[in-house]
Order: structure tokens, then sequence, then C-alpha cells
């Protein structure tokens, strides 16, 4: 969903609904003693339709099944690379979901991602019926991305051509794509294996203006810009977001004085034909070397980075009270929203058999029960928060603090007083109902009501 959706889960408690308060969780953020972590290493994942590895070197000819649809036997191919960058939160993994998903193509992808942040998410977010291999490198510079990984990451791969024909790379949010770009022609193994087919810049509708406007310290690039110049093609995402077709022609207009050549294409939900993306042989290196001449020049020389924009991830085993996570999770987008640049999250939610995924972007956030847990998956929540001076330990604290630690005080069938506006005599029917701590009976009518945290507050012994 690519809706505001503050309220995360569903209302059952009609008139008798409470909503539960945990400011001792939430402290407030003292400027002077926060401290901007520095970035850590990140994982770079290689995912391909195909579980069976070849074992032998660069191949000069190639032997496949036709029925297949991959190359024919002869001289090794020169196999597509699409770029696919954008900002955090535009949609570049809903758009991967449909390009995986679409058979209109008839192509078979190997997915190169880098993730900002040690925690994988993605994973539960990208559809799960894309059979994929999972294989993880390091690097340690968010704008740099792939550079030394990549060329890695891409000879090795060729070692199993014969199991797809094209490529794509997704960058991380935080990336400047130059690097990405030139690791395709400062390695001369890579030129032999690989041609750089398009860039394609995912836009949001609602939130690119800002980023594209962002002041960055001196002589650091604003990688929302560096996207947009890049682009072989501008996809205009969330469309359905903007105030009306006059904000999407600014918007556009905006676009178009950083990038003329580029087509825009406008979508919602990242719907868009695979077709208008893949094999079309969009990447012109004269065009890039007229508004950057030094483009080749250097590809490793030194450049800044912002040091206020930081990841933090979480895992904790156990599971969460979902009506705590909720009441944080409310009070986190109302009070910095404006900082949060993406964030995503599993939960392992007390009274729930399926995970509970999120994602979001500043104040726009959205989520739901998806899949199964496996019978012998270990259960366990996982986050990860990427975003300009947040605090990354409170962050931490308060996520902590919404796990589930003690039993509940009042056994089923215990008589108790539940606060219903007022305080009226009830059974507890049921612990944990669908992610509630209590559910009850009332003694004067026999009207349920769900107590959502074990306090006071909503639920106390008989006096």
């Amino acid at each position: 969903k690519q809706s505001i959706k503050i309220s995360l889960f569903v209302n059952h408690f009609s008139q008798h609904r409470l909503f539960c308060s945990i400011s001792k969780l939430l402290r407030a953020q003292d400027a002077n003693n926060h401290k901007t972590l520095s970035i850590k290493p990140l994982p770079y994942r290689v995912l391909v339709n195909s579980m069976t590895m070849t074992k032998r070197s660069i191949p000069e000819e190639v032997e496949v099944n036709q029925k297949n649809g991959m190359w024919k036997k002869g001289k090794a191919p020169i196999v597509p690379v699409t770029v696919l960058t954008g900002f955090l939160g535009s949609g570049k993994t809903t758009l991967m979901n449909h390009i995986l998903n679409d058979q209109t193509h008839g192509m078979k992808f190997a997915v190169i991602e880098n993730e900002f942040g040690d925690v994988g998410i993605d994973e539960k977010i990208l559809s799960e019926n894309v059979d994929e291999e999972v294989i993880e490198v390091m690097n340690g510079c968010i704008c740099c991305t792939v550079r030394g990984d990549l060329v890695e990451a891409l000879k090795k791969l060729y070692k199993r051509v014969e199991t797809f024909n094209g490529i794509i790379i997704e960058t991380t949010g935080l990336a400047d794509p130059a690097p990405v770009i030139q690791t395709f022609f400062v390695d001369e193994d890579v030129q032999k294996m690989y041609k750089l087919d398009s860039v394609i810049t995912v836009t949001d509708a609602k939130h690119i203006i800002p980023r594209l406007d962002e002041k960055k310290p001196e002589g650091v690039e604003n990688e929302a810009v560096e996207q947009v110049v890049f682009a072989d093609k501008i996809i205009l995402n969330k469309t359905d977001l903007a105030k009306d077709e006059d904000e999407l022609k600014m918007i556009e207009g905006r676009l178009r004085e950083l990038n003329p050549q580029a087509p825009i294409l406008r979508c919602e939900h990242s719907k868009i034909s695979p077709k208008e993306l893949l094999n079309i042989g969009a990447f012109d290196l004269k065009r890039v070397l007229e508004f950057e001449p030094e483009f080749l020049d250097d590809p490793d020389a030194e450049h800044q980075h912002d040091t206020s924009v930081v990841s933090t991830s979480c895992k904790i085993e156990g599971e969460v009270n979902i009506m705590m996570m909720q009441c944080w999770i409310q009070r986190l987008i109302m009070e910095d929203g404006a900082n949060l640049y993406r964030y995503k999250g599993v939960i392992a939610v007390k009274g729930k058999d399926e995970p509970f995924v999120f994602q979001g972007v500043g104040m726009m956030f959205s989520g739901d029960f998806q899949g199964k847990w496996g019978p012998n998956e270990k259960r366990e929540s996982r986050f990860v928060f990427i975003g300009k001076d947040i605090d990354t330990v409170f962050l931490k604290e308060a996520f902590e603090a919404c796990r589930v630690n003690n039993k509940l005080r009042f056994p089923v069938g215990t008589m108790v007083e539940a606060n219903v506006g007022k305080w009226e005599v009830g059974e507890v029917i049921k612990q944990w109902d669908d992610g509630n701590a209590y559910r009850i009976r009332l003694k004067s009518n026999g009207t349920e009501c769900w107590a959502p945290v074990d306090v006071n507050g909503y639920v106390r012994a008989t006096s």
C-alpha cells in the first residue's frame, strides 16, 4: 500500500476500545548528547532464479536448453545490465516484485541488491514465490556501493551465465549511482562479459522535491539529484499522492531541469510494464561525459559522505506486544517523521501466527500480516531505520521495551475488573487474543472487550 496509514492494526474494540500510552518508554532526544554512528560495512545480496551452481570457469562456449529461453550455443554472450536506483522509499522493491513476477518479458535475471543496514528485511518484502539464492559480500562505503565487490560478484555470476540472460542491480537509496556505472567501463574483464543497458531512476511524487532541495555539507553530493541526472528513464511513482495535475507538472519540470533527455513515465504503486525498462539500449556514455567530463578519470578518488545520515538496526528474539508497538510507531512518526528516510521491519506478534511486515517513508506507513511462521522457525523481530540525525540508542531501547517478557497476571477464568470508561467486573476468557493481552466478558451484560496491555490502567484484580 502506498497511502498514509498511521493506525497500524485492526480495531476490535468498538465502543470499549482503549488506546494505550507508553510515554514512559519514550524519552526526549537530547541534542547535546546525540552521537552519529559510523556507517558499517554493507552486505551485498545476489539473487539468482536458479539453485544450481556451475564450477567451471568463464565459458568460451555456452550450451543451454533453448526451451528455457537462455543463450544459444556459441560465443560467450555479453549480458545486458539494468541499474535500478532511486531514493529510499521511492518504490524500487515494489518495482522489482513486478519485474520478477511478470511473464511477458520472457527473461531470467540475476538481481544484485545493496542494503543500508546490517539486518536484512527485503527478503520478507520481495515476493516469496521467486526461487532465489543469496550470496553476501561486503563493502564499507555507502556511496561507492559496489565497485570492488560488484566486480567480484559479476565475475562469479558469469560462471553460471547459462542460467540467466540479464542482470538487475538495485542500489541502496542513499547511493550515488556513478560508481556503479563506472564499474562497467574501468574493468576490462567486466567489459567483455556485460554491457550497461540502462539506468532507471524511481522517484516518489510525494517526497522527491524535498529530497532534491535538501542542503548537504560542503563537498557532499545530493544523492537524489545524482540519481536523476544519471537516469536514462525516470519513473515518477506514487502519482496518486500528488495534490493535482499542476503539482505533477511542477515535479516533472524540476526533473527535466536536471535531466532534459530522460523520458518520464508516470505510475502508481510502481506498476509499469517491464518492457519499458529492460533491454532498451538506453545508456549513452557520451551523454554522461558531456555533463561530467572527468567521469572516468579517477574512479577510486576519495569523496565525502553526509555523516548526519545514519542507519540503525535491531533484532530481538521472542514476541512483541503489538499494541505497545503501535503506540511507539505513532509517536515516532509524529515527532520525527520528517527525518525518517526509510524504515522496515518484520515483527513476531504475541498471539498471532503470521509475521507483521511493515515499511514506511517519512510519515507514510503501511504494513500487514504476511504468510506464516514455519513450524521450526525462530520467532524474532527485526527493524531497520534510516534517517537524518536520528537517535539510534533511543530507537533500540523503545523497540526492546515492546517485547513480551513476563507471563500475564490473570489466567483464563479469573474474575477481574476491566476499565471500559468505568470499572466493571468480568471474566478473562482468553489470553493474547489477536495481539491483545486479554479478552474479557463483562458480567453485567455479556459484552466482550479487550485489554491491549497487562497494566492496571486497563485491567486489575477485583477489590
